[in-house]
């Protein structure tokens, strides 16, 4: 029998290693990106342009981080709510802060107390209620999205203090905004979270066999509801930094982010399946992400199409990883 009738497995061992270095790859493809804008519209790897772009990734890796944590919890946990929660939140602390300084620690109060709230109850749904994650923070974002409605049905009167705005936006050390600072220091938070500390050993075991995890004395229930409880609280810090960058909020303005988070994620190489993967690698997703979704902008693709390729992307993901998990089984 000729050899030439045998499958060659250079190019599934090729795809398989390359599907083990997510990180290398995002940030092999996060340069290609820059050269690709650069390209297209002379300036847009400008140091300038490459710190806004950095803002906006920092903003969607906030919401991600959250994103992550459930992800990582397995039994395909997604947090769809994430948006209404960055809305809400964006509104609620425009209208305590109105454009005073003295309302910002108020309003960090309010958010991280709202966001923690419809956190808990995402998880409080997800395990005692044994609602599908998907199904339940759908819901919720139903019931989100009514609420935004009913305060001033829609049209917040608030707007961003001055120095939340400063924070965002404007240098604060080694030329950099707080708010990469911010994500910088979530970054390590996370890192030390999942990989230095018995909860994240926990997260990981649940992620990867939940019964095993529950066999061997994990409380399962109480670390999934933890883990919602913490997608909303980031998703609400994001809400509140997203008021400083923009300066006035309004409904609906967090729907941008449900999508995106996820794909971030995925393509910082955690599986929707959970139980691998890490934030350090989701943050370079939301840097390329930011990069797509700029592009995209330079090439005049208006929103829908934005979405048609984010969704596109998604599923492409889905397919490679998935291939890649068979290979190795």
């Amino acid at each position: 029998m000729s050899t030439d009738a045998l499958p060659s497995k250079s190019g599934g061992n090729a795809a398989l290693a390359f599907a083990k270095k997510p990180l290398v790859v995002a940030l092999i493809l996060i340069v290609l990106l820059l050269a690709v804008g650069e390209w297209l519209s002379p300036g847009f790897a400008s140091p300038g342009q490459v710190l806004r772009l950095l803002i906006v990734a920092a903003l969607l890796g906030i919401v991600a981080a959250g994103q992550n944590l459930v992800i990582l919890g397995g039994r395909e946990g997604i947090d769809l709510s994430v948006g209404g929660i960055v809305s809400l939140a964006a509104i609620l602390a425009g209208n305590v802060m109105n454009g005073a300084d003295g309302g910002i620690l108020p309003a960090i109060l309010v958010c991280i107390v709202v966001g923690g709230l419809f956190g808990l109850i995402n998880g409080v749904g997800v395990t005692l209620l044994r609602i599908p994650p998907l199904v339940m923070t759908l819901g919720m974002l139903g019931v989100l999205q009514g609420l935004l409605v009913v305060i001033r049905n829609g049209i917040p009167s608030g707007r961003a203090a001055p120095g939340l705005s400063d924070f965002v936006v404007k240098p604060f050390l080694l030329g950099l905004p707080g708010i990469i600072w911010l994500w910088l220091l979530i970054g390590l938070a996370m890192a030390f979270l999942l990989r230095r500390t018995v909860f994240g050993y926990r997260v990981y075991a649940i992620g990867s066999n939940e019964q095993a995890a529950f066999m061997a004395g994990v409380p399962v229930k109480t670390i999934r509801v933890a883990l919602f409880m913490l997608s909303g609280v980031f998703a609400a810090i994001a809400g509140m930094c997203l008021l400083g960058y923009s300066g006035s909020s309004f409904a609906n303005v967090g729907e941008q982010y449900m999508l995106p988070s996820i794909i971030a994620v995925v393509l910082g190489g955690t599986p929707l399946s959970g139980g691998k993967g890490g934030y350090t690698g989701t943050m370079a997703g939301a840097v390329l992400l930011v990069l797509l979704q700029s592009i995209l902008t330079t090439v005049h693709i208006d929103e829908a199409g934005r979405q048609m390729v984010f969704g596109a992307t998604l599923v492409a993901l889905m397919l490679f990883y998935g291939r890649a998990k068979a290979m190795r089984g």
